[in-house]
């Protein structure tokens, strides 16, 4: 029927694809936002990560996986020049948002701002990017993407 057609339509349409894009990286920031705003964060995670891992290493890894869901999503609904350029574009992003991240917990009670978590937040935004970037290549190769 035609009212089923405007439906599928609906969710396979330029806008819903930006959606299904950009919502995991919103989401993400969001989350990465709660976690910055707790005077203590290592009350609501397992405290090994913090004793395993050390505060560097995971600032690289939450930052690396915003640089996966930046490339995705600038990748697939950013238009064709930001495709072109989403490994840099991803960086850009996950670095600019980490610098505004260290300005807020700054404001934080408890919580410092440092320059040196701001470099880790780079960089792993851009270990994520680059390695998105690899994974997504390999699985347009292998047709999963």
């Amino acid at each position: 029927s035609k009212m089923e057609k405007a439906y599928a339509q609906q969710f396979v349409g330029p806008t819903s694809q930006r959606m299904r894009a950009w919502l995991p990286v919103a989401a993400y920031m969001a989350l990465i936002f709660y976690f910055s705003s707790l005077p203590h964060p290592e009350e609501k995670l397992p405290r090994f990560l913090f004793e395993a891992l050390g505060d560097k290493l995971l600032h690289m890894i939450e930052y690396a996986v915003l640089g996966v869901l930046c490339y995705r999503a600038f990748r697939r609904a950013a238009g064709p020049f930001a495709a072109g350029y989403a490994v840099v574009f991803a960086i850009v992003t996950a670095s600019l948002y980490g610098a505004t991240d260290e300005l807020h917990q700054a404001f934080v009670p408890f919580r410092t701002a440092t320059w040196l978590d701001w470099v880790a937040d780079t960089a792993g935004g851009m270990v994520g990017a680059v390695g998105g970037r690899r994974v997504m290549e390999r699985g347009a190769k292998d047709g999963i993407w």
